[in-house]
């Protein structure tokens, strides 16, 4: 019996083609699809070609990100408050306050009484007369070439954040240029007479703080003696009204 199956299944294998089998058991193979996650980069790390190693960069604490956020910050601040505006572009601009204009105590002989306010409009400096040989020093901006003026007068009045309203003649000069000036401004930080102003005798002058504290130093104004709001409110409480004020 198992001489005649063997001979049998040796019988059916000698009818097939040589080769047949083998043949037709991968003729219709179904195509090999990649997944589409298989992108080339990462076929790429399989053989290391063009692949970039990883680089660790370690992250500073937060703490720390937070101070060098904060110094960023400052700096662009910094940068910005010494950038001028299209209006100031021919004027000249310190890229820090220079120290000799904050207020300090500094030795001054004159035979003007304590309370008197001398303003030097050379060197840019007023001097409020204290007495024994001493005076309070403030740093100002005075007038520009051709707006210089010298004399004497007294305060005759004060005001906290005053109203600015342009002279007529100040309106029209500056439209000539293109600048054209509200007729009324209210007080604020905006306001170009700054925290404080004291009027100078009948005139147009006046003693007053600055929303542009970079003139400080300069002789940029229409004749009104700048200061920085810090000073001119410092001023302005050591001062009343009568006080004599001596330009030169």
């Amino acid at each position: 019996m198992m001489k005649k199956f063997l001979l049998l299944a040796t019988c059916l294998v000698c009818t097939l083609p040589v080769g047949a089998g083998a043949q037709d058991r991968y003729q219709n193979r179904p195509p090999v699809i990649v997944s589409p996650d298989l992108t080339a980069p990462w076929v790429m790390q399989l053989t290391g070609e063009g692949v970039r190693p990883a680089v660790y960069r370690p992250q500073a604490p937060a703490a720390t990100r937070k101070q060098v956020k904060r110094s960023q910050i400052k700096r662009q601040l910094e940068t910005a408050a010494v950038q001028p505006d299209a209006g100031r572009a021919q004027r000249a601009v310190k890229s820090q306050f220079d120290p000799q204009f904050l207020p300090q105590m500094v030795g001054y002989e004159t035979t003007e009484k304590a309370g008197t306010i001398v303003i030097d409009t050379n060197n840019r400096f007023l001097y409020l007369v204290t007495g024994d040989g001493q005076a309070r020093r403030y740093g100002v901006g005075v007038g520009k070439p051709g707006f210089e003026w010298a004399g004497e007068h007294r305060i005759t009045r004060k005001a906290e954040w005053p109203t600015w309203t342009p002279p007529e003649e100040m309106i029209a000069r500056e439209a000539a240029k293109g600048h054209y000036l509200p007729a009324r401004m209210d007080g604020g930080p905006q306001n170009p007479l700054g925290a404080r102003a004291m009027y100078l005798g009948s005139t147009l002058y006046r003693i007053h703080g600055t929303n542009a504290p970079w003139s400080i130093g300069y002789g940029v104004s229409s004749g009104c003696i700048r200061m920085r709001n810090e000073d001119v409110v410092d001023l302005y409480e050591r001062v009343k009204v009568g006080t004599k004020v001596i330009v030169i």
